[in-house]
């Protein structure tokens, strides 16, 4: 029952979220389409080149809100049997459709204003084309700034890239007024040179826009911070000795699977390890937000003296190695004589394996009757 409350009210705020990424999505669009129109009509009445291509890009922004409505609506589509764990990495692509506008919009940019460097039109500004240009500069900055603080608040990459092109656009219309009153006042041309420079930031700003998003689509570490609150709630629970191995899979704004190992004590019974994997995963889910789909199971050795000396002194020759984070999973069959167990070395060490090598090499010493199974794992976690 606490697993069906819990996955209702998550859909709720994913439906929410959705309606305010829409809405501020729409604000966007009526902005630039208004503002689009406006310095169109400046740019053909005043011969300003740089007034026409700001014009433009605010059709590219528009666009950009567009695309940003659709992968919203696409990504929160209920999973199905083709994509059990849903479409919430929908949004990833269009955040990186936008980042190719804003990047294409740099390049476009870039070429129109080398054309007027070389070939020069004289511009004809009036007090009223100026006003409407500042004006413009004003509504820009504060779209940018609302946009991308709402994107921020949602988690949603696509508003931000939108927020942050907003703010470029500013920037680009307020250096359209300076080269104005420059031209106005000197009688100077610069806006096809401060053109060029701007799309350069522009296409700067793209290009790394772009980067971000296919890091993000590629796979990238755990978030931190959340997968730090996971540990500490999971070893909140009094008989899990050790938490480790946690693996974060993102799906789409905050929509996290995982799984994760935990070490308890030999004398767990079944039933009893049953209801504490139960409670762990729905106080993740509740606390975090988080479905762990998996969670596997060490057993300590509480009761064989023998067992417990040889985990204690296997624990000192593995800690004694530079770089080594973690030791867990240790398991000793005593007449077998196979001792297992799993280290982490951080990715820090100039050679991993060449440290993995130098720690099995000083345990054999310590126990060379044994068979030693000894596994080299990964800490999502570290910094």
């Amino acid at each position: 029952m606490g697993r069906v409350s819990e996955s209702i009210a998550q859909g709720n705020d994913n439906n929410s979220r959705e309606k305010v990424i829409v809405k501020t999505s729409i604000i966007g669009i009526m902005a630039n389409v208004l503002l689009a129109g406006f310095k169109a009509v400046v740019g053909l009445m005043t011969n300003s080149i740089a007034i026409v291509l700001d014009a433009v890009n605010n059709i590219s922004d528009a666009g950009s809100s567009l695309i940003t409505i659709v992968g919203t609506k696409l990504a929160g589509r209920e999973p199905d049997k083709k994509h059990p764990f849903g479409y919430g990495r929908i949004e990833y692509l269009s955040a990186m459709i936008i980042s190719v506008i804003v990047l294409y919009a740099g390049v476009t940019s870039f070429v129109e204003s080398v054309k007027q460097i070389i070939s020069p039109e004289i511009p004809d500004y009036s007090t009223v084309s100026l006003v409407i240009v500042g004006v413009a500069v004003v509504v820009k900055i504060l779209l940018g700034r609302y946009v991308k603080g709402v994107g921020k608040k949602v988690n949603s990459d696509s508003l931000i890239n939108s927020g942050e092109d907003a703010t470029l656009d500013s920037v680009i219309s307020a250096s359209t007024l300076v080269a104005a009153v420059i031209f106005m006042v000197f009688r100077i041309s610069l806006e096809a040179w401060l053109g060029a420079i701007i799309s350069l930031v522009i296409i700067k700003s793209g290009i790394e826009m772009l980067r971000d998003t296919i890091s993000q689509i590629l796979g990238e570490r755990n978030d931190v911070e959340l997968a730090k609150g996971i540990h500490e709630t999971v070893m909140s629970f009094p008989d899990v000795q050790g938490a480790y191995d946690l693996v974060l899979n993102n799906y789409g704004p905050n929509t996290w699977n995982g799984s994760i190992h935990i070490e308890v004590p030999d004398t767990y019974s079944a039933d009893r390890l049953d209801q504490l994997i139960r409670e762990i995963t729905m106080k993740v889910l509740c606390d975090h937000h988080v479905i762990l789909t998996a969670i596997g199971v060490y057993s300590v050795n509480t009761r064989d003296e023998e067992v417990i000396r040889a985990r204690e002194q296997v624990r000192e020759i593995v800690f004694a190695h530079e770089h080594v984070r973690q030791m867990h999973g240790f398991y000793l069959l005593k007449q077998q004589k196979i001792m297992r167990f799993d280290i982490v070395i951080s990715f820090d060490a100039k050679d991993r394996r060449d440290i993995y090598m130098s720690v099995v090499s000083d345990v054999k010493k310590a126990f060379p009757d044994h068979e030693l199974q000894v596994a080299m794992d990964t800490d999502f976690m570290e910094d």
